[in-house]
């Protein structure tokens, strides 16, 4: 697998050890005096920052106050809630709902947690930001990347509390054949050996944990399946993180096409020309998903 390649499959399956994401994730800040996304763009509204407490550790999540259905913006691997910072204005304008974006934790100003990244941990992690926040009904969840693996845990224990949900170049149950799970396993292993190898930071011990558990967590994933009468939208980029290599390119939009076709509420939508990042290159495009799927709720 080419260079390139080993960085696009890092980008999808493990944190990104990236400038942006070092300053994003900067140990100095306090947590409770960070800047939340919306307050940083300028918007009109006052987004609040809220500490939780779960499991002994403590998460940021960051509230823009309005009406339900709550939309919830959970960032791809190793972005923190900031992904969303320029979306949150428009979107809370456009809708009038509640928005809520936390830091998972290990990112952000959200508390690192010992030993492998657990999805399972994770969701509880979101649950108790929810109920915290009050927030026990109408939900519509937004889901990048690695968080697609979130929602659709989240999803199967709450079908009651989701009404919707965007996944947006999600990672799906549907990619992670054995085949596949060896090949990124192989085509990440040097930035982990170097991750390990290097000075103990934030962003190192967080790729680390995330690759520590990374074949059983995807091979138990494979067999897992989006709830029925959960309606979602599957937008795909069409470069995908896969750029350079077609066969992964297809097998990743193939697992979005079986997402959006096994159930009759579910849409496909091809970001065409977007790159993985949609949110950063077609934010007007998921914007426009979100506030269809709030119409429905």
């Amino acid at each position: 697998m080419s260079s390139r390649l080993r960085r696009a499959v890092l980008a999808v399956t493990l944190p990104v050890l990236a400038a942006g994401a070092l300053a994003a994730c900067d140990d100095s800040t306090p947590a409770a005096v960070a800047a939340s996304p919306a307050a940083s763009s300028g918007a009109a509204a006052v987004t609040e920052t809220r500490m939780v407490t779960n499991q002994g550790h403590r998460l940021a999540f960051y509230v823009t106050p309005g009406h339900l259905p709550a939309i919830v913006l959970d960032a791809g691997g190793g972005e923190d809630a900031t992904q969303w910072k320029d979306l949150v204005p428009r979107l809370s304008a456009a809708t009038g709902s509640e928005i809520i974006t936390y830091d998972r934790a290990g990112l952000g100003h959200s508390d690192e947690v010992k030993g492998a990244w657990d999805v399972h941990a994770a969701v509880s992690d979101l649950e108790a930001g929810l109920r915290e926040l009050k927030v026990t009904k109408k939900v519509i969840l937004v889901s990048h990347s690695q968080a697609g693996e979130v929602a659709t845990y989240f999803v199967r224990a709450n079908p009651k509390l989701v009404t919707g949900a965007v996944l947006v170049d999600a990672s799906l149950p549907q990619f992670y054949t054995d085949a596949e799970i060896a090949r990124v396993v192989a085509a990440t292993q040097p930035q982990v050996d170097a991750a390990k190898a290097a000075p103990s930071t934030k962003e190192t011990r967080q790729l680390i944990a995330t690759a520590q558990n990374y074949a059983p967590m995807h091979h138990a994933y494979h067999k897992v399946t989006w709830p029925g009468g959960v309606p979602a939208t599957v937008i795909v980029s069409e470069k995908t993180p896969f750029d350079g290599s077609p066969e992964d390119a297809q097998w990743w939009r193939d697992a979005a096409a079986a997402v959006a076709g096994a159930g009759p509420d579910r849409t496909l939508v091809t970001a065409v020309g977007s790159s993985h990042e949609i949110p950063q290159d077609q934010p007007d495009l998921v914007l426009r998903e979100i506030e269809k799927m709030a119409q429905r709720s």
